[in-house]
């Protein structure tokens, strides 16, 4: 504290540091415990109903079309963009003008608004390639949107993996595939599930996105190419009628059990793969 005190700057940076923390934190634990308040009294047998009706108002298929539709998207992005992370560090020539370009373009991508990728999806995956409103064309959807985010984690994951481990399998007589899928990934793992984790929350949040792709029927379809929503439109729509808020807060509980458990075992699968 007393070198706080001998230089006012500091001291001065010091506080604001501490007040912005202290806010932020107040403002998640309102927002969590607003959500609980309102929410959890009206958490009931009927919202877990295997089919919805206008009387239960159930959420569990839209429950089983989020985590279907969290699993497709992975599965169609991770690979891409990891693989598009690997070339970019282990492979493409360092200053190389086309590769900034591929940079510049991923980081434009992550930013444009969610709304744009639907219109993008309803007018290519849905009505040019003719799968209609499916899980599959929101899935594509998705993976396009969460694409920049898990290049550019991964990126830098790799990026921070030592250059002494690739110069110690390169010196035990380990090509460059190896070198990469042996040593340089395991290593960046935690840092890539970082980046999955990232794209999930966006996965699981999205609206706008799917109401232009998947769609808003209430019930889990018999294929990929069938029409369903998630939780997030499922409590869109309910709060958009005005007639089901309180099963809107209720989705909104399970909506957040759901984000922290999925944050919480990946966490616990990084650990894990960073002891290994």
């Amino acid at each position: 504290m007393k070198m706080y005190l001998a230089h006012p700057g500091s001291m001065i940076l010091m506080l604001l540091v501490m007040l912005s923390a202290i806010i932020t934190f107040t403002v998640l634990i309102f927002l969590i415990a607003y959500i609980l308040v309102h929410g959890v009294p009206y958490i009931k047998p009927s919202l877990f109903s295997l089919h919805y009706t206008s009387e239960n108002a159930s959420l569990m298929p839209a429950l089983i079309n989020t985590i279907i539709m969290t699993f497709l998207s992975l599965l169609i992005a991770v690979p891409f963009g990891i693989f598009a992370a690997v070339f970019l560090v282990e492979y493409a020539k360092r200053g190389n003008k086309f590769m900034d370009i591929i940079r510049l373009t991923t980081e434009t991508l992550s930013g444009i608004p969610s709304i744009v990728y639907g219109l993008f999806g309803m007018l290519f995956f849905v009505n040019t390639l003719g799968w209609g409103f499916s899980l599959i064309a929101g899935a594509f959807t998705l993976a396009i949107m969460i694409l920049p985010l898990i290049m550019r984690q991964t990126e830098e994951s790799l990026k921070s993996v030592p250059d002494s481990f690739r110069e110690g399998s390169f010196g035990l007589g380990a090509g460059k595939l190896r070198t990469v899928f042996c040593i340089v990934l395991p290593s960046a793992v935690p840092g890539i599930l970082a980046g999955v984790i990232l794209a999930i929350g966006r996965i699981v949040g999205e609206t706008a996105a799917l109401m232009y792709t998947a769609g808003t029927v209430a019930k889990v379809p018999s294929s990929i190419f069938g029409s369903g929503r998630t939780l997030a439109v499922h409590m869109y729509n309910l709060s958009s009628e005005g007639l089901y808020m309180n099963q809107a807060y209720a989705t909104a509980v399970i909506l957040l059990i759901l984000v922290v458990g999925i944050n919480t075992l990946s966490g616990v699968i990084a650990r894990r793969l960073a002891k290994a």
